[in-house]
């Protein structure tokens, strides 16, 4: 056959045209999320409601905050240091008041005097398992249905709390410290010297209660410390007192006994005084102690002892007024609100993270995706261009036209794309009076048969003889569908089986001519001898449009291609693979068929929409 015209416009190297469009831009940005945005929206959804099943079967948790205030205590040559020396000597005594307010010592003091062991509202603040958050999420379903004794007594659940074995009294405190430890949380206010101690539990009055006895416990502490250090220094001097009492005793005792004896020495055979080694005497036997001597040793004692009373008297006077170096500024009250967990922040949690899963999933499917969607897809990897996108039809099964759509409604979008489909149609054929186009698609659910009827009524519809030959015996055309009460079939000419073109019918409401195929003429249809002869029987028409087999069915329908002047194929949108469309356009290249582009059809996003708008719009 001669070179056809519409073999160029096939044969365009639409690759190296769509090459600069490999960015994305915002159009695919809306593509995306307009085809993908009901699988994201199933996952934000699925997202809030495990947010809400999170919340719903929560324990709530209550903060109750006191608030102490600590007493500097620097000494007196540092006050006139610099700054920075206070600064670092004033972090170091907070820091360590607040180790003090974490220690066991504290936790212990609050455990004995709240009794928290054995109190069973003083629990740990970790979640429930996801066995137990399913056991309440149940138990909410059955309350709020009023069923609750039916399913206690007719489907009882299991009762999952155990007897707790006995444990050791150590276990036990062990316990109760690290569920206060959990509990409790300090923190410094700022730079000051302020303290805030919160505690959270599940019962909001014991959380007040536990934050004001662990302020209460922390000043207490200050004051047994104080208290403790104090006693000791007092027992101390009292010790010291009666040494240098002693001491003082016997100097005084010896300096009397020597000026009772009217002599200025003593015999080195008597004994030393109070105080002095012994081995010093015998090391300096020629030394004679005087009266000097031991006047001014009974007064060194004296002044000694007479210091220790002062000190032991000023120690014995402040210790009833010892006070803590802390004191409470704000006491914790009862909690009215939980503070966990937060609603609000867990639903818009849940909401992110399911919008971020969905995309997630959509970005995963749409890469291991490789059906049919947009035109580019098409351009850049079968080199084909996209001669209509056909929209889904409302209300019709399948979303597929009828096979008069473009008469029922002429205006649609559905009949807008098949008009340029037309339009398309006449640039092939070497005369532009005769023209042969074949349709053929990959399976036999992409809409094959609608084209072709619709196509077929369009060309009639303007007068133009049209003859629509069917060499697909299981396509709906040829399942007597056309055939029915709504289309009135004429029989033209009236021949024996044997002679197919005398078996062409007219169909009257859509104003074009067919011929069908079955079962005695289906194996001559598929012969290219045959269809050669036919194609030249039927010169009076002056299109005839082909209705091939799908290539799923076998590649032998294609042999047929090359007779004709253009072969359309019809791909289903989401539905038809790139691979397999790939493979039967790479089949009709081989056998030097002229494919004049794809048609796709079930169209959810259809790209023309917005090249029709511009045109629609006034000229300026």
């Amino acid at each position: 056959m001669l070179d056809r015209p519409s073999a160029a416009i096939a044969h365009k190297p639409w690759l190296e045209a769509d090459a600069p469009q490999d960015f994305i831009s915002l159009a695919d940005v809306v593509s995306f999320a307009r085809q993908y945005l009901l699988s994201i929206l199933a996952f934000v959804v699925a997202g809030i409601v495990c947010a809400t099943f999170y919340f719903a079967t929560s324990d709530p948790i209550y903060s109750a905050r006191t608030q102490i205030l600590i007493e500097p205590k620097i000494p007196r040559n540092l006050q006139q240091q610099p700054a920075e020396v206070n600064l670092s000597l004033d972090t170091a005594q907070v820091e360590s008041q607040l180790a003090v307010l974490r220690s066991q010592k504290i936790a212990m003091m609050v455990i004995d005097d709240l009794g928290l062991m054995d109190n069973p509202t003083f629990r740990g603040l970790g979640g429930p398992t996801i066995g137990e958050r399913f056991r309440r999420a149940w138990m909410s379903i059955v309350d709020a249905g009023g069923l609750t004794d039916f399913f206690h007594r007719v489907l009882p659940w299991p009762d999952r709390m155990e007897a707790n074995s006995p444990q050791l009294e150590s276990e036990r405190r062990r316990l109760a410290v690290e569920i206060f430890s959990d509990g409790l949380d300090v923190q410094r206010v700022g730079v000051s010297y302020a303290m805030d101690i919160t505690f959270q539990s599940q019962d909001p009055a014991l959380a007040a209660r536990i934050a004001n006895a662990t302020a209460e416990a922390f000043v207490r502490e200050q004051v047994q410390t104080t208290t403790a250090t104090a006693s000791e220094g007092i027992a101390w001097l009292e010790r010291r007192m009666r040494e240098v009492g002693d001491q003082m005793n016997r100097a005084t005792r010896v300096a009397q006994e020597f000026r009772a004896k009217h002599d200025y020495s003593i015999g080195q055979d008597e004994t030393p005084v109070a105080g002095q080694d012994p081995a010093l005497s015998e090391a300096q036997p020629t030394h004679q102690i005087t009266l000097e001597q031991l006047e001014v040793t009974a007064d060194t004692y004296r002044k000694m002892y007479e210091s220790l009373l002062a000190a032991y008297t000023n120690s014995v006077d402040q210790q009833p007024y010892l006070i803590a170096d802390a004191r409470v500024i704000t006491s914790a009250t009862s909690p009215k609100k939980a503070s966990r967990p937060r609603k609000t922040l867990i639903l818009a949690f849940g909401a992110l993270a399911g919008m971020v899963a969905g995309i997630g999933f959509a970005v995963a499917r749409r890469g291991l995706d490789r059906n049919v969607r947009t035109p580019r897809q098409i351009r850049r990897e079968l080199g084909l261009a996209c001669i209509g996108e056909l929209p889904t039809v409302s209300f019709r099964r399948g979303g597929f036209g009828r096979f008069d759509e473009v008469l029922r409604n002429p205006d649609s979008s559905f009949s807008g794309s098949l008009r340029s489909v037309k339009a398309i149609m006449g640039l092939a054929g070497a005369t532009p009076s005769r023209r042969r186009i074949g349709i053929t698609s990959v399976s036999p659910g992409d809409g094959k048969s609608t084209i072709v009827s619709n196509l077929a009524a369009l060309c009639g519809a303007t007068g133009t003889a049209t003859l629509v030959i069917n060499a697909d015996d299981k396509s709906a055309l040829a399942n007597e569908r056309l055939f029915s009460a709504d289309f009135n079939a004429i029989d033209r000419d009236s021949a024996s089986p044997k002679d197919i073109g005398k078996q062409i019918r007219f169909i009257e409401k859509t104003s074009f001519y067919y011929l069908k195929n079955d079962v005695s003429n289906s194996a001559n249809l598929l012969v290219p001898d045959n269809m050669e002869k036919l194609l030249g029987e039927v010169g009076s028409y002056s299109i005839v449009i082909v209705e091939l087999p799908p290539f799923s069915s076998g590649a032998e329908g294609l042999a047929l291609c090359p007779l004709l002047d253009g072969v359309i194929v019809v791909a289903q949108w989401g539905e038809t693979s790139l691979d397999q469309l790939e493979d039967l356009t790479q089949t009709l290249k081989n056998t030097n068929s002229s494919v004049l582009g794809v048609l796709m059809t079930r169209v959810r996003t259809v790209s023309a929409h917005r090249y029709r708008k511009r045109a629609g719009q006034a000229p300026r």
